[in-house]
């Protein structure tokens, strides 16, 4: 049988959600936790190969991850939910889990993601968000230019080639991707930006914020974002910016497959961001 699960992380402590040599991955501890809590089943190779939606990097957190794996071990929904999260650690739980038909992909069934970054900025940066939120430094009564920004937003909605938003280590078959909305919403000392497509490439929310946070502080004209866009080069966009404060917040299927929604009511982030 095939089950899907709903994951929420706090990424910091992890080089990302694939399992990789020498280092530690939600994917590794979620693996772990399944192989554990089905106790004769279990193996030193993990027999529970999970798939996911979104392959979320080093530091990047979720809300809304989703998984498969195919399994033998007949289990009640919620049993699966109880068991795998004994023996997950605090950083890492699953919200809910789901008998799916054999047909059903996390990743391939998938036709819409969104994600959230969580910007703080202001002259001193906030501990109480450490590795939760990016962070751009601002002088004294100074905030940044929404409208500009907005504006911006226009340019990359539709269908275009990514390329300037690529990193180099990306192992996408294509640059071209869907952009269906950006809503920027300020609440001083905050910026939120959700961003909702069919895909990402590697880094390509990171980047576009960066090309964003460049307009509003006026380096930049809202323009330039169709210039960066239309060069198809990562050379002529603004740097990576930080990992810290970015989500996968919402993974959007098929209504046949009845996969539920993001399990949002302890998030920190506002509903308007995060859809609630």
């Amino acid at each position: 049988m095939r089950i899907a699960l709903g994951l929420q992380y706090d990424g910091s402590p992890y080089s990302g959600w694939q399992t990789q040599v020498n280092h530690n991955t939600v994917q590794d501890e979620l693996e772990k936790a399944i192989s554990a809590f089905v106790g004769e089943q279990a193996s030193a190779e993990f027999p529970f190969k999970t798939i996911t939606a979104g392959r979320t990097d080093a530091g990047v957190h979720a809300l809304g991850q989703v998984v498969h794996f195919d399994t033998n071990v007949e289990r009640e929904d919620f049993s699966w939910v109880r068991g795998v999260n004994t023996f997950l650690p605090s950083s890492i739980v699953v919200n809910w889990a789901k008998r799916v038909p054999q047909e059903f992909s996390a990743r391939f069934s998938a036709f819409e993601r969104t994600y959230v970054y969580a910007l703080h900025a202001g002259p001193c940066r906030s501990p109480m968000v450490s590795s939760r939120a990016g962070y751009l430094i601002l002088p004294p009564n100074q905030w940044l230019n929404v409208n500009a920004m907005k504006i911006a937003t226009e340019y990359l909605i539709g269908e275009h080639d990514f390329s300037s938003f690529r990193s180099s280590e990306c192992q996408s078959k294509s640059p071209v991707k869907t952009m269906y909305s950006i809503e920027i919403i300020s609440e001083e000392p905050w910026l939120y930006f959700q961003i909702r497509g069919n895909a990402f490439l590697h880094h390509m929310v990171r980047n576009v914020v960066g090309c964003f946070l460049q307009i509003g502080q006026g380096r930049q004209k809202p323009a330039w974002m169709a210039e960066v866009l239309a060069a198809k080069n990562r050379q002529v966009a603004a740097p990576t910016f930080m990992a810290d404060g970015l989500y996968l917040a919402k993974i959007a299927y098929p209504e046949e497959f009845q996969i539920p929604g993001p399990w949002l009511e302890n998030s920190w982030l506002p509903s308007t961001v995060i859809g609630k």
